[in-house]
């Protein structure tokens, strides 16, 4: 069993390193095959492709876990919507339909998605045994924030999409969790030793729906996990102290850490789970003073219980590599 296993079914304070984002953009081995295969979704089903590219930060960094390359959107796209990911504006998809949506078999989904599961199984055969492979999905609110085009921008919602379709959106929220429960078994099947579930637009949910639209649906997907034995680290990005809350309704094993909350805070407020990450990814593009000294707060703060150094999002593009190489050594020569 890997460290980052131990930690989150035993609660039990040991060292391990892993960053959001550690297979992209920021590095150079990747930006060569990237400019080689345009289309995203179909590098996503390159099967060997994905797996050499899950592998690059392991084979540089020497990290404690790889986590495969892939992207939340490819469970939309197996459920036939259609996505393309466009250059510095993301991903656009197309209309949601919805009797379309509500015409999908678990057969059809899984033959869709059968390359991830198969770069899973490559990539456990070639990886140490001793390091976790991370699975992860797209929470089904921030899932449907995409599919049904709700986002206006950054910080608001098209909230008059969101009650033209209240009706509707319960059974979709339930349909979503089904697959994505299947796209969870499927990976750990292939080889995957943890989940960890990305709410990544949790923080745009209004609060009078915050329970509905985040908190069960999250803790259906744990819920599915624990009963199978898997673990996971859930990522309600952005919002704030109702961490507290999600924390007590959800029960997950883990629980990723955004920028915005104090880990003062979190040590003393969000008991009974593992917390991983929240440092801020921007550090990085700072001098090696400023994120020596980020990560020391975040190290101490946590350094006798259990805790997953990560960063509070995932790296950004811009990232020098090197300065991650940097911060890995120091986290793991740290003795104070």
């Amino acid at each position: 069993m890997s460290n980052l296993n131990k930690i989150l079914l035993n609660k039990i304070s040991c060292k391990s390193i892993w960053f959001m984002r550690q297979a992209g953009r920021y590095l150079p081995e990747f930006r060569k095959i990237r400019s080689n295969n345009p289309d995203f979704i179909k590098l996503c089903l390159n099967s060997e492709l994905s797996s050499e590219i899950t592998l690059q930060p392991i084979k540089r960094f020497d990290l404690d876990a790889a986590i495969i390359f892939s992207d939340i959107l490819m469970v939309p796209y197996a459920l036939g919507q259609n996505v393309i990911f466009m250059k510095d504006e993301g991903p656009k998809m197309s209309e949601f339909d919805y009797e379309n949506f509500l015409d999908n078999s678990e057969k059809s989904f899984t033959s869709k998605l059968a390359p991830i599961y198969k770069a899973i199984e490559i990539t456990r055969k070639k990886l140490d045994k001793k390091k976790s492979l991370i699975a992860f999905i797209g929470a089904p609110w921030t899932l449907l924030i995409y599919m049904m085009g709700i986002k206006k921008n950054k910080t608001e919602l098209h909230i008059d999409k969101l009650d033209s379709k209240k009706i509707k959106i319960n059974k979709i929220l339930d349909e979503l969790i089904k697959y994505l429960c299947i796209h969870i078994k499927n990976q750990i099947s292939a080889g995957a030793d943890v989940i960890q579930i990305f709410d990544s637009w949790a923080s745009l949910i209004p609060n009078d729906n915050i329970t509905t639209y985040c908190f069960t649906p999250n803790a259906k997907i744990v819920d599915f996990c624990k009963k199978e034995k898997i673990p996971s680290i859930c990522f309600p990005k952005g919002i704030k102290k109702k961490y507290v809350d999600f924390n007590r309704f959800v029960k997950p094993n883990g629980i990723n850490l955004d920028p915005e909350i104090n880990p003062i805070w979190a040590r003393k407020n969000l008991a009974g789970t593992v917390l991983q990450g929240g440092l801020d990814p921007r550090i990085l593009l700072e001098s090696e003073e400023e994120i020596f000294k980020g990560a020391t707060k975040y190290i101490q703060t946590f350094k006798d219980i259990p805790y997953i150094f990560n960063l509070g999002h995932g790296l950004l593009p811009e990232t020098d590599p090197d300065k991650v190489l940097r911060l890995i050594k120091f986290y793991r020569n740290f003795n104070g």
